[in-house]
């Protein structure tokens, strides 16, 4: 049974303590959430395989953590406290936007053309296989964690 407040010391205190119960609750869901789209991703990269640098790449970096080097504009990245975010790239792969979008025809400076490779998309067909799924785990945890910071 949730307490009663009186007065509006009590109410603000209350209030405050919401945002950090609700990031409480909010962080085991975006760890596993992250991790779900990072194994679909890793699944569905399969197709593209030709030396497993490419799936070996993809990673999941939870709230407060920093992705690895070469997984965002080529540099690092530190995810907010109710961030997560799933990444593909190492020194060894660097072609994950190729793989994704595929290339566009190129020539050579004789006009020969180079090749196109087509697309074949892994992280966001993984972000669109889960994403349903994310977002009834994320609004049930923001749920509890508020739950819980009344109810205290």
């Amino acid at each position: 049974m949730a307490k009663l407040v009186t007065g509006s010391d009590g109410l603000a205190r209350r209030l405050a303590a919401i945002p950090d119960d609700v990031l409480d609750a909010l962080r085991p869901a975006l760890t596993r959430s992250v991790a779900e789209i990072a194994a679909d991703a890793r699944t569905l990269a399969e197709a593209s395989r030709r030396t497993g640098a490419l799936v070996a790449s993809i990673a999941e970096t939870g709230p407060g953590e920093t992705t690895p080097a070469f997984a965002s504009d080529g540099g690092q990245r530190t995810a907010g406290p109710n961030e997560a975010f799933v990444t593909a790239g190492s020194p060894e792969a660097r072609h994950g936007h190729l793989v994704e979008f595929g290339t566009g025809e190129r020539f050579h400076k004789d006009g020969h053309p180079t090749g196109i490779m087509p697309a074949a998309p892994f992280l966001l067909p993984a972000w669109r296989l889960n994403r349903a799924r994310v977002e009834r785990r994320i609004k049930r945890a923001i749920s509890q964690g508020a739950k819980k910071a009344v109810a205290e």
